[in-house]
């Protein structure tokens, strides 16, 4: 594996750390194809319950390089337009993970960075995060699926705004609007991404994929067919080891094998 990508676990827990903290973690060809091969490979592994994606140093991702774009010489629109498949591969490879990823984003997350916080399930943030779709100040255009991702999160008029006006905003911006679930000191981030990330090892797998993919379909579709995708999906959870357990352990009144590690999101998006 290549050095600008660090991945290690920890019990069911894949820890992928961007590690090019000189450039803030900016994303070069090597990083982006290190991530796309890294996620295909957690669909396939069944140790792996949770991903945290995080970034070396004191930043996430600056996004893009900038300075490696320039460099290569002139290309024609079709040759940029192919070269934009390995963002593309890349997006693909995160938002079909049927396992939750978590971000935990401190320090910058512009353009492409905050691009890959928008793919993942759930975001932290850093009291001292700043974001931005940065893409228009340099004359380029939202990548690695947030022209997708960011109307889904923030709503289409405030996405608009944010692409349109490229400005930067903060954490306690990010809490409001939905961009991030929790805002937390930055020495508390990685602690909390982990404490939830380890939570999933007891979540049911079978329905936690069942519903990833289902969430990840219901913007783009109907009552009648997500009541159908439902009742497919109820059946075969049903029918898991994991549901027969807990159906016993609530019978007996033993405790469940789940627990979320639960905390007071108001409270810590106040902090600031």
């Amino acid at each position: 594996m290549t050095e600008c990508v660090l991945h290690e676990r920890v019990g069911g827990v894949a820890v992928v750390t961007l590690n090019r903290p000189q450039s803030k973690n900016a994303l070069d060809a090597a990083t982006v194809d290190a991530l796309t091969g890294l996620f295909r490979g957690f669909r396939e592994d069944d140790i792996v319950r949770a991903v945290v994606l995080t970034g070396a140093g004191n930043d996430f991702c600056a996004g893009g390089d900038v300075k490696q774009m320039g460099q290569g010489g002139p290309r024609t629109p079709e040759q940029r337009r192919a070269g934009m498949g390995r963002y593309g591969d890349l997006a693909k490879a995160i938002a079909s993970l049927d396992k939750p990823v978590i971000a935990a984003v401190d320090g910058v997350a512009y353009g492409g960075g905050l691009s890959l916080a928008l793919l993942s399930d759930i975001v932290l943030v850093s009291e001292r995060a700043r974001m931005a779709m940065v893409f228009h100040r340099i004359g380029l255009v939202p990548d690695i699926g947030s022209w997708y991702t960011l109307p889904r999160v923030v709503g289409l008029q405030r996405a608009k705004e944010l692409v349109y006006s490229a400005r930067e905003f903060g954490a306690v911006e990010a809490l409001q609007m939905g961009l991030a679930l929790e805002v937390l000191p930055s020495a508390e981030l990685l602690p909390r991404a982990m404490e939830m990330a380890r939570s999933f090892e007891g979540a049911p797998p079978t329905a936690m994929s069942l519903s990833k993919q289902a969430l990840q379909a219901s913007l783009q579709s109907d009552l009648n067919t997500m009541l159908d995708m439902e009742a497919t999906a109820q059946a075969i959870a049903g029918g898991s080891d994991y549901a027969r357990e807990s159906v016993r352990r609530f019978a007996a009144r033993e405790p469940a094998q789940f627990r979320w590690p639960g905390r007071n999101t108001t409270t810590t998006g106040n902090k600031q």
